[in-house]
């Protein structure tokens, strides 16, 4: 599975729209762990999950999981 760059703004985010970790995986179908799991970049969500995090929290996907100067994750 490809990792996630570490700096993806799931957690900035779900603080800034006041949401726990549960309040944020009940919205997009998951466990709290799989949310802790994204924000560490230990786990690399579907394009599924990634778009419904995305827009749970009002932002694209490209915003919220950055890619690397090089392009590539």
């Amino acid at each position: 599975m490809p990792e996630i760059p570490r700096g993806n703004k799931v957690r900035e985010l779900r603080k800034q729209a006041r949401l726990t970790q549960a309040e944020l995986g009940t919205a997009v179908g998951v466990s709290r762990q799989s949310i802790v799991s994204t924000e560490k970049g230990d786990y690399a969500p579907s394009v599924y999950l990634a778009l419904r995090l995305a827009r749970t929290l009002g932002i694209t996907v490209e915003e919220l999981f950055p890619l690397n100067p090089e392009g590539l994750p």
